[in-house]
């Protein structure tokens, strides 16, 4: 190998492990999350890793950061599920806080580029007439499903992992989890807004102890559904998914689907009520 080959090889490496050095990985991500609530129960983001450009929108309305619920949390609960997705560089949370005592459910989501936060979502949910459901009584704390952490070999490729969580709303859409054969554990559960929805410790409807044969009401042929992040780690596909819900109203449910060993052992989601009209924010 010549001099000049020799320099050159030497000065790529040197360039991808100054890459690599900088890429924000797991915990780094994890990190912005954490700095990120504080900062908001404190009611100060000056001390935010933020891009010239960034952009913040709460309930699918861009604001300026500082506005709405920047003004008004006041202390974090016990309840956070992160979503870590370190190829797309996607970090995001759902929480519980209060707002001078009252709970809030909080859907978050930042894009980080050179560890700086370019985007950030948000979406509060603060009643059941905001949300349908509302029941804090399960969301003391991320729940051990969602926590666990699979096996290596247990774990999906991220293109299968997609796939049998797409497989949800595709049921949705059927208005049957059988007929596109949504491969559930036996023990799998769905969890909205904190309430159990199916699965086998579910009592609100005759059918909802079996998550894959409960009756599925039918009507939404037409599902929004973007995919936000997918967890490599812990085995959790993240969607936004939304649809019609009467005349005037779109429900949107933030759904972390946990996939592993082939199947999906549990759905958890928080949700909120928005106008017919009103889209992401991020379109």
């Amino acid at each position: 190998m010549n001099k000049i080959s020799s320099t050159l090889l030497a000065g790529l490496l040197l360039w991808s492990l100054a890459g690599s050095a900088a890429a924000c990985d797991r915990e780094c991500l994890r990190g912005h999350v954490t700095q990120y609530l504080h900062a908001l129960v404190a009611h100060d983001h000056s001390g935010l890793p933020l891009a010239e450009d960034v952009r913040f929108t709460e309930n699918s309305v861009e604001e300026e950061l500082g506005a709405g619920l920047w003004r008004t949390a006041t202390k974090l609960r016990g309840y956070r599920q992160d979503f870590i997705d370190e190829r797309e560089g996607v970090v995001g949370s759902h929480v519980v806080l209060e707002e001078s005592g009252a709970p809030t459910l909080l859907v978050l989501r930042l894009k980080v580029v050179d560890d700086l936060i370019t985007e950030i979502e948000t979406v509060t949910t603060r009643s059941r007439v905001e949300g349908a459901l509302f029941n804090l009584d399960n969301l003391a704390l991320a729940s051990a499903e969602m926590q666990f952490v699979p096996k290596p070999e247990q774990l999906e490729t991220r293109e299968e992992a997609i796939r049998i969580a797409a497989l949800y709303p595709a049921g949705l859409k059927e208005g049957s989890f059988v007929t596109v054969d949504l491969p559930y554990t036996p023990d799998a559960y769905r969890l909205e807004n904190g309430e159990i929805m199916a699965g086998p410790e579910c009592t609100r409807f005759p059918t909802c102890n079996n998550i894959k044969t409960q009756d599925v009401s039918p009507g939404r042929t037409t599902i929004d559904q973007r995919l936000i992040a997918v967890d490599e780690r812990l085995g959790i596909v993240w969607y936004r998914l939304s649809w019609e819900r009467g005349e005037d109203t779109r429900l949107v449910v933030w759904e972390a689907f946990k996939v592993y060993d082939g199947q999906m052992h549990a759905v958890e989601a928080f949700m909120k009520l928005i106008p017919k009209e009103l889209g992401s924010g991020w379109e």
